[in-house]
């Protein structure tokens, strides 16, 4: 029997594919491969959370079902980093609900709030789950600028005298993944002051709180007073404490949003397994000097890689945030396309990347390098293309 399901027909095909099928390849086939592909942590997760996990799991009555909204240990460790970090006053029991990783909960939320037809505004490019999330429930997408400032304010006036039906929700993400790039307070407060004044929903991923190299770290939306009637933020232990694998997550904000999430994941889930929500409780509760260790290997790999390119012949802007770069496909190759210089890079420099189309059709023209791999590692990178460039400056055909 064959079907062509209406939600899968309404996503695109996965642009990464043919990338990480050519990864896979090239592995089986013995070679080494440097990959800045995926957003995956490589440090392990600091060990007194690791204990605590261990001594929670020993506990024959912690295998049961758990708390699908979260354990009541971890809402409140999670409100009190609100307060500790933003200055931000959360109530455990109805402004905070835990996710099983960010990526769940803004898929869930778009199902709870969304009527098929509803018009939503996301960035482009922006991470993948911004724009899916919304199509699955069977949203209709209109793409705003992803960069902070007055040409997205302008795009988002734009949107709610051009659409029909007006738009009922927009996505923003900074520090954003793909482009690293970060905002202000004030900016938050302009978009804000615009979303309030036309009734429209607000889902901020702050996915990358904790992760910036400038001693100025990101703001929350939610310290914009008037926000908590529109907004909900969504966070992740995922990057702060190297728990990708532990899918630990947050909303964090509007009543409203957070009720329909918490009653949405009732009928989908019981929440993380209760060990897990328990060392994720221990993280937030306890010495935080492994986020500040944390954050400092990013900086270092960061750096290496972006003077290490510089002195390759790629110019790269350097993030002040998250761990990726947004590199623009050198001049020579910018004719191939993000996919293929993607691929050329991988055949013929070993080095793995993303191709910016992956992230919407504004990402064509950059590639995103993912800060995954030792400093021993970015070094060879490096190395391998620095040999690459010299090879194709010396005119050798594409």
């Amino acid at each position: 029997m064959v079907q062509d399901f209406h939600r899968i027909k309404r996503l695109p095909p996965y642009v990464f594919a043919e990338v990480n099928a050519m990864k896979a390849a090239a592995r089986a086939a013995g070679e080494d491969i440097i990959d800045f592909g995926m957003g995956n942590p490589d440090t392990p997760t600091p060990p007194h959370i690791v204990e605590k996990l261990v001594e929670t799991v020993r506990n024959p009555k912690t295998h049961g079902y758990s708390v699908s909204r979260g354990i009541k240990g971890l809402r409140k460790a999670h409100a009190e980093y609100y307060e500790r970090r933003f200055g931000v006053t959360v109530d455990p029991e109805t402004e905070t609900v835990v996710t099983l990783g960010s990526k769940e909960g803004l898929a869930n939320l778009a199902s709870a709030i969304t009527t098929p037809g509803d018009v939503i505004l996301v960035p482009n490019p922006s991470y993948p789950i911004h724009h899916f999330g919304f199509m699955i429930a069977g949203a209709s997408i209109r793409n705003i600028p992803a960069y902070p400032g007055e040409e997205m304010i302008e795009a988002l006036k734009r949107a709610v005298q051009h659409s029909l039906p007006k738009p009922s929700a927009v996505v923003l993400n900074f520090p954003s993944n793909p482009t690293a790039c970060v905002c202000d307070l004030a900016f938050y407060e302009e978009i804000v002051d615009f979303c309030r004044s036309q009734n429209i929903w607000i889902l901020s991923d702050l996915a990358y709180s904790e992760i910036y190299f400038d001693d100025n770290p990101p703001p929350s939306i939610l310290q914009v007073k008037n926000a908590w009637d529109i907004a909900v933020e969504f966070t992740s232990m995922s990057k702060t404490y190297s728990m990708a694998g532990w899918r630990i997550g947050f909303a964090t904000g509007n009543k409203e949003l957070i009720s329909a999430l918490t009653r949405i994941k009732s009928y989908l889930d019981y929440g993380a397994f209760t060990p897990v929500q328990v060392a994720a409780a221990a993280a937030l509760n306890g010495p935080q000097d492994c986020v500040d260790e944390i954050r400092d290997i990013y900086r270092k790999r960061r750096d290496v890689l972006i003077e290490g390119l510089a002195a390759a012949g790629w110019d790269v802007p350097s993030p002040p945030a998250t761990m990726f770069a947004w590199a623009p496909i050198p001049e020579k190759f910018a004719h191939l396309g993000s996919l293929e210089f993607s691929k050329l890079l991988l055949k013929e420099a070993q080095v793995a990347v993303a191709p910016g189309v992956g992230f919407g059709e504004h990402g064509e023209g950059y590639v995103r390098i993912g800060l995954v791999e030792n400093v021993h590692r970015i070094r060879q990178a490096v190395r391998n293309i620095k040999t690459f460039m010299r090879t194709h400056n010396a005119g050798e055909a594409l």
